[in-house]
């Protein structure tokens, strides 16, 4: 890989100011560490999925008419085309084709890690004691986290060919250990 961790991370930090879309990016880079042990080659692709969730979103602030033109442009320029495929076919609007496991991981992990965040800022404790049956529950109130594409939720794990609820769970599972630093720890907090 040309691209490793930390010259991903300078990137987003230069292209994404704003603590909050940097919160998700790192709750996607997160997740997707972890997808890439359940649905991928397990270590051998911890790094590449994991910087496709960091970056999936580093356009988007400065340049939210072009996302994700920059950053599939960017990765291609250094040689990371498996991540920039996978970030264009999270962009479902483009109708990229799935090709890849990471292709597929990223689009199931990138809104529902989101929409999972949003689950725990409304709750007391937050990610400690969220269950898939609260998320799925909130899913279907289209008013609660109105900007999530709760197609690409559904259209993610039939992708991965792996049930709604323990998808859910596994992103749940992922993200608590980093709730701190990811601002999951919930309302009372």
């Amino acid at each position: 890989m040309a691209l490793d961790r930390e010259s991903a991370w300078s990137l987003l930090c230069e292209w994404t100011k704003t603590d909050s879309l940097r919160k998700h990016a790192r709750a996607v880079e997160v997740v997707m560490r972890a997808a890439a042990h359940r649905y991928g080659n397990g270590e051998e692709d911890v790094e590449a999925w994991g910087i496709a969730g960091m970056l999936h979103d580093a356009d988007y602030e400065q340049w939210p008419e072009e996302h994700p033109n920059r950053i599939v442009a960017h990765l291609r320029e250094i040689g990371e085309e498996p991540i920039a495929h996978a970030i264009s076919a999270h962009y479902t609007k483009w109708n990229v084709p799935y090709e890849s496991k990471l292709d597929k991981a990223l689009l199931a992990c990138d809104e529902l890690t989101g929409f999972i965040g949003a689950c725990c800022l409304v709750r007391p404790e937050g990610v400690a004691t969220l269950k898939p049956k609260s998320v799925k529950k909130k899913l279907k109130d289209k008013g609660f986290a109105a900007k999530v594409e709760r197609t690409e939720v559904t259209a993610g794990a039939e992708l991965l060919e792996v049930d709604l609820g323990e998808h859910i769970q596994f992103i749940i599972d992922a993200l608590k250990p980093h709730a701190e630093e990811l601002g999951l720890t919930g309302s009372s907090v």
